[in-house]
């Protein structure tokens, strides 16, 4: 924040810089803002009701504020989200800024609600880390996760996201600490998966361990040679795999026919009821495929390791989650940055006065927030 403060006139767009100068030229007036976006989300407006709040402090005056969805409501496709009312002089070149920190929380934040509801009894880590452009998008991104697993535990039961992959954002989840194992860089380093497993535990001895088995490969031959190699952790379901198969080929021990199999006894339902080439591609297909997160849990049950549990990454969606849901895929945790927005696009929020010194007045075209304003329906 003390940033977006000092650098405000660098961040702002040049035009509503001009509108500045032009009202305090020719006088002030009171305006009223609607702001929202134009696909459904969830509510996740804090980082911009903080920024107003800061701006207002700032600037010794005051802004009414108006929101009209609480943080982790369903809001509409172009329904008004907040109503801001204030000095011109004092709003026209905070709007750039408040809409970058409101349009990708309420996208990311619904996203990550629909994983949670699809899921309900699957624990998401949040991964994205990695793959925002910058820190302050990690923090509204971990922030978006939050808001929309707690909608989720409300609407649904949800477990819902239980933590992240960095310390600097573990706060939203309730912890100190950021939470992961390790990176395919050490399977590498230690030319083994079971010795990349044996040198985690030695250095971290009083940790749950948790193992990527698709370096070399060999998924349930690995799986196996860990689970076997550590029988108290798996007996305490202190001992997870995790499966982050290349989409470039098949988990060990399946093909396209072999994954058919697999899924015509353990989820039929979900073979009948695919709907597009990306559904069955989730179900059958290379990488992390249903049929993938089936056939390593029959492996493991089979040679008595029933009690390890199975982490799932890899392009983890909404839409592939919701395909995971229709195979009832066992899968214990999902680590996921796929929350983030697919399209960003569809970030974008918005933002019309619609009244000057409280005179009704918005450009053509957007008279229906001006309806919503009065309480009445479009």
């Amino acid at each position: 924040m003390p940033d977006a403060l000092a650098d405000l006139s660098r961040l702002t767009d040049s035009y509503f810089l001009r509108t500045k100068t032009i009202v305090d030229k020719f006088g002030d007036c009171r305006a009223t803002y609607a702001i929202f976006m134009r696909r459904p989300v969830i509510a996740a407006p804090r980082f911009a009701i903080e920024f107003l709040e800061t701006m207002a402090a700032a600037r010794g005056t005051k802004f009414e504020i108006e929101l009209l969805y609480r943080e982790g409501d369903w809001v509409g496709a172009g329904e008004p989200m907040i109503y801001l009312s204030g000095s011109l002089y004092h709003l026209v070149d905070l709007e750039t800024v408040y809409l970058q920190k409101l349009g990708p929380p309420c996208v990311a934040a619904y996203n990550a609600h629909a994983m949670c509801v699809d899921l309900p009894k699957t624990a998401f880590l949040a991964m994205d880390a990695r793959h925002c452009a910058g820190t302050e998008m990690a923090e509204q991104m971990a922030y978006a996760a939050s808001v929309g697993s707690a909608a989720a535990k409300r609407d649904a039961g949800a477990v819902g996201f239980i933590a992240n992959a960095t310390d600097a954002t573990a706060h939203w989840f309730g912890n100190e600490r950021g939470r992961g194992t390790m990176p395919h860089a050490l399977i590498g380093y230690a030319g083994s998966t079971l010795r990349a497993a044996q040198m985690f535990r030695a250095t971290f001895p009083d940790e749950p361990l948790t193992v990527l088995i698709d370096y070399f490969g060999r998924e349930i031959t690995d799986a196996l040679a860990v689970a076997r190699a550590f029988p108290d952790l798996a007996a305490a379901r202190q001992l997870s795999l995790r499966i982050d198969t290349h989409g470039g080929r098949y988990i060990e021990g399946l093909d396209l026919d072999r994954s058919y199999e697999v899924l015509a006894r353990a989820a039929p339902q979900s073979i009948r009821g695919y709907r597009s080439e990306t559904d069955l591609r989730h179900l059958v297909g290379t990488g992390v495929s249903a049929a993938a997160i089936w056939h390593l849990r029959q492996s493991l049950d089979a040679a008595g390791y029933a009690t390890v549990k199975i982490v799932a990454s890899s392009g983890f969606s909404p839409a592939k989650c919701r395909m995971m849901a229709a195979a009832v895929a066992p899968i214990d945790v999902i680590g996921t940055g796929s929350y983030l927005p697919e399209h960003w696009t569809e970030t974008y929020a918005t933002a019309d006065i619609v009244a000057y010194d409280d005179k009704p007045m918005v450009k053509k075209g957007r008279e229906f927030l001006l309806e919503r304003r009065a309480g009445t329906t479009p």
